[in-house]
């Protein structure tokens, strides 16, 4: 069948091209038509790329900010009574420079000349995750796409929010691990040296801490630029690393093992699975498929494989608490109130009340988190800033005991 492009214009007076299959032209005219356009040219052959539709999914990606906000604007416009080409061409028309602005065009194309959402979210794997996809495909399904959008832009919210929890645990350290560093590299490489050419001077014995003191003064002074160079090369090495399958297996599981650490790490990850594999089958994804994106989606290598072999262990698609205790990896508590649920047929309601525990176990964890690592960092900096000043003194003392002032 022949192809037509075409240039046309939508109801909303947006420019929109593309192509349609049509006997003749009068067909391709009339199945524009029939999709609401107002053809301004119509010529056999295949067409140009839409102005910002098939470029789009190239031109960059949602961040996970833009992509809530996406979310809550398209399911407060659908669930005012918008359709989902009016909604789409509503949120195309802001321009605020970024590549959303791109994709959601593209996404509106592709509505308007007939596709289907899900198929068009698809175009952009890099923005819209499998669980994404697969939820708004369910939605398509049983007609519900506002309620869909609506528990997406909950389940966002909540990932969101743990995932800034443990951001702002580690802000606090940072800071004081940087500013401490700096303050001793500050002082070894530019105070220990003024004092030493004093000390150098005087021609005196000087005690231990200040003969040690000044050693690693002049080794940094040396050879520091080629310890920071080290560092970064190590550290480049490491990241290397770490992006291989091995290397991000050895790394998540020391996540899961290191004191303080491990509680925030372990909360947030058994929140975040529990409450995708809730919102997945609330909107009637099959069990296999949702474990199967919640195995992607999940953060962590370790437990993404225990979810593989429980998935794999799975035979009548239903029960899954047996095949994720079997792995020992996920807590018995978590297991049982899923078997549980399993059991009252309220599987979803019962990984909810899994996601809220666990969040509420990630916000004691933060908070055990910061409450002891505050006291240590500071008394980790105080002993290593006190080291020098306490050497520095016990030289001056020497010397002055030594010309009896």
């Amino acid at each position: 069948m022949p192809v037509f492009s075409y240039t046309a214009r939508s109801r909303a007076g947006e420019k929109v091209q593309g192509t349609v299959e049509a006997q003749d032209r009068g067909g391709a005219l009339a199945e524009l038509e029939r999709r609401g356009l107002v053809p301004t040219s119509v010529g056999e052959g295949p067409a140009e790329p839409a102005a910002g539709a098939s470029r789009a999914g190239r031109a960059g990606r949602m961040g996970s900010r833009e992509l809530l906000i996406f979310t809550t604007e398209l399911s407060d416009l659908l669930a005012s009574g918008m359709r989902l080409g009016q909604a789409l061409n509503t949120l195309g028309n802001r321009k605020s420079g970024r590549p959303s602005d791109r994709i959601i065009a593209d996404l509106r194309d592709r509505i308007v000349q007939g596709s289907s959402l899900s198929d068009a979210l698809a175009q952009h794997r890099s923005s819209f995750s499998n669980l994404y996809v697969s939820m708004i495909r369910a939605g398509e399904a049983s007609g519900a796409m506002s309620d869909v959008l609506k528990r997406l832009v909950a389940h966002f919210e909540r990932v969101q929010e743990a995932r800034e929890k443990v951001i702002m645990a580690m802000v606090y350290p940072a800071i004081v691990v940087v500013l401490g560093a700096a303050t001793l590299a500050f002082s070894m490489v530019y105070v220990v040296p003024k004092f030493t050419l004093i000390f150098e001077q005087m021609q005196q014995a000087l005690p231990l801490p200040t003969r040690i003191l000044i050693g690693a003064s002049r080794f940094l002074a040396r050879y520091g630029i080629f310890m920071v160079v080290g560092i970064g090369i190590l550290a480049a090495a490491l990241r290397r690393a770490a992006n291989t399958t091995r290397g991000r297996f050895a790394r998540d599981g020391l996540m899961l093992r290191i004191p303080l650490i491990r509680g925030i790490v372990a909360s947030a990850i058994y929140a975040n699975f529990a409450r995708t594999l809730s919102t997945l089958l609330a909107n009637g994804v099959p069990v296999l498929q949702a474990l199967e994106i919640v195995e992607k989606t999940v953060g962590n290598s370790v437990i993404a494989a225990e979810i593989r072999k429980a998935r794999e262990r799975v035979t009548d698609g239903t029960t899954i608490s047996g095949p994720l205790a079997a792995g020992r990896v996920f807590p018995p508590i978590m297991t049982d109130m899923l078997a549980v649920g399993e059991q009252t047929g309220d599987t979803a309601g019962a990984l909810t009340h899994i996601a809220r525990r666990y969040e509420n176990e990630l916000d004691r964890n933060v908070k055990i988190f910061t409450t002891a690592l505050e006291p240590i960092l500071i008394v980790v900096v105080a002993v290593m800033v006190g080291f020098v000043a306490v050497s520095i003194l016990m030289a001056v003392f020497n010397m002055t005991s030594g010309l009896n002032v």
